[in-house]
């Protein structure tokens, strides 16, 4: 689950089954039942809880609903222009111990089609971008990612290894350091700062997705302060921000991207909502 607080907790392990409880769409499923219980028993206000599910269902699967919650709610940084990107480059180039942090989103343990394990499509566009930053700016590049709690146990696929097969050989840029002992956001911050403090890096750049940006920010200035380590998160580097392109009335009907990027805007929520404050 987003609330990373529960890492280290017995609880951690359900983090996945915890997500899939409390957010659209079993609640307002249950919320069905329960309006329709009433209803067959005589009891007012069942039509009413029926109508509210039925309207939050339909706004859970909307593309303008997800665009929404991201821009009034998670409100992610600005992407990077090309001022920010030529300051990076001038302080690369000055010998600044600055490195690109890419966040994992996502491994498949093994796809039958390459015989060994592939990257989440969220993987493959934040590394994609985090490669490219590299290549602008001269600065070394790390990945952060271990399998995650929705693998299980059992799975000792890590992100940030297939990360670093991916950078290599398909995109011929090697990583510079990975941190594969990972589960959650939170687990990336402690690691990756206490892995890039040994290494003499004292500034990072972070790359992962807007909707994921403000909290990833919380948790690796949260890392660095508890650590003591002079590694602050200076720029934030999100991607994924491109405004949508469809025309407005279909922003407002269900669809698979909209149920899907709803879902991980209201994850986003949840989990700055459950967080423990600093």
């Amino acid at each position: 689950m987003s609330a990373d607080w529960l890492t280290g907790t017995p609880l951690a392990v359900a983090k996945p089954v915890l997500t899939a409880l409390v957010l659209p769409p079993t609640p307002l499923l249950l919320l069905v039942l329960a309006g329709a219980w009433r209803l067959r028993r005589g009891q007012r206000g069942g039509l009413a809880l029926v109508l509210a599910a039925c309207v939050g269902l339909w706004l859970c699967t909307c593309d303008g609903f997800a665009g929404w919650l991201q821009d009034a709610i998670l409100r992610p940084p600005p992407a990077l222009d090309a001022a920010a990107r030529a300051g990076l480059r001038r302080q690369a180039a000055a010998g600044t111990p600055i490195a690109i942090v890419v966040l994992g989103g996502g491994v498949d343990p093994f796809a039958p089609e390459l015989a060994e394990g592939d990257l989440k499509p969220p993987s493959l566009q934040r590394l994609r971008y985090g490669l490219w930053l590299g290549k602008e700016t001269g600065l070394p590049v790390a990945m952060s990612g271990g399998a995650g709690w929705a693998l299980g146990n059992g799975s000792e696929m890590s992100e940030a290894a297939v990360g670093a097969r991916v950078a290599a050989r398909e995109f011929g840029a090697p990583l510079r350091w990975t941190e594969e002992g990972s589960r959650d956001t939170r687990g990336n911050a402690r690691n990756t700062v206490a892995l890039l403090a040994k290494q003499g890096v004292r500034e990072i750049v972070l790359v992962t997705h807007g909707w994921h940006m403000p909290r990833a920010l919380r948790e690796f200035r949260a890392a660095a302060a508890g650590a003591g380590a002079a590694v602050p998160v200076i720029v934030a580097a999100p991607m994924g921000l491109a405004p949508r392109a469809e025309m407005p009335l279909l922003q407002w009907l269900p669809s698979g991207d909209g149920a899907r990027n709803c879902m991980l805007m209201l994850r986003e929520i949840a989990g700055g909502l459950l967080a423990p404050s600093a």
